[in-house]
């Protein structure tokens, strides 16, 4: 999974900035949706990220099959009582850990890209900031694979993994029309190539986190540039 440009609540169906986290019942067709709950009072948002942090320990402990809301209560240092104020279930704790993390990834991209305009140089920072996920926090991690393993059965996360997806290849589909139009990329089908830069970082990443022996990060970096550059670069 890559930053996006600007991954929010707001761009996720049916989560929006108006609401610190979502709840789930079903819609008039019979499928559950992922909609908001609305906001509890705490400004600084400092108790549902606590709640927030402690998912994503407890993901990468136990994986998601394991979370209850007993062990999160715990893990958090707070009261069932006071975790179901801020989520009604933990398939709502999962939405937001996952906009969470892809906030961090954002945050990461902009950081590494802070003194870069060029479209290559964006590129690259993009792929360092994604794979660091992967392989120095992979407690981060573990919510990706805990979402794409939960949307297989969940229609409404996988609706919240696909609109992660859609919005990761926008913003690699801007730097691609960036680098086209400055003339450092090969005129491409944006889409098909923004879809190869996703799955070239998912793929390296997933490798890297069943097999951490496979290649040192800065060679996972170096593999991932020579083959997108070698696709898109003139």
């Amino acid at each position: 999974m890559t930053a996006s440009s600007s991954p929010s609540a707001g761009d996720i169906p049916n989560i929006d900035r108006g609401h610190d986290v979502a709840t789930v019942y079903p819609d008039g067709r019979g499928q559950d949706k992922i909609r908001p709950m609305p906001r509890k009072p705490d400004p600084s948002n400092t108790r549902s990220n606590e709640i927030i942090r402690a998912t994503i320990r407890c993901l990468a402990r136990s994986g998601f099959s394991q979370l209850t809301m007993k062990r999160l209560a715990a893990e958090a240092g707070v009261s069932q009582g006071i975790l179901h104020y801020y989520f009604k279930d933990k398939r709502a704790i999962l939405a937001a850990a996952a906009g969470h993390v892809m906030d961090d990834l954002d945050h990461r991209a902009k950081s590494e890209n802070a003194n870069s305009r060029d479209a290559s140089s964006r590129l690259r920072a993009m792929i360092k900031a994604s794979l660091a996920v992967a392989t120095v926090d992979r407690e981060f991690w573990t919510v990706f694979m805990a979402l794409w393993g939960e949307s297989l059965h969940d229609p409404a996360l996988a609706s919240i993994n696909k609109a992660t997806y859609q919005r990761a290849r926008k913003a690699i589909g801007g730097i691609i029309e960036q680098g086209v139009r400055d003339g450092d990329f090969k005129p491409v089908n944006v889409v098909h190539a923004s879809a190869m830069v996703l799955a070239l970082i998912d793929g390296i990443s997933l490798q890297l986190t069943f097999d951490q022996s496979l290649m040192t990060f800065a060679k996972a970096e170096r593999l991932c540039e020579k083959i997108l550059f070698q696709h898109i670069a003139k």
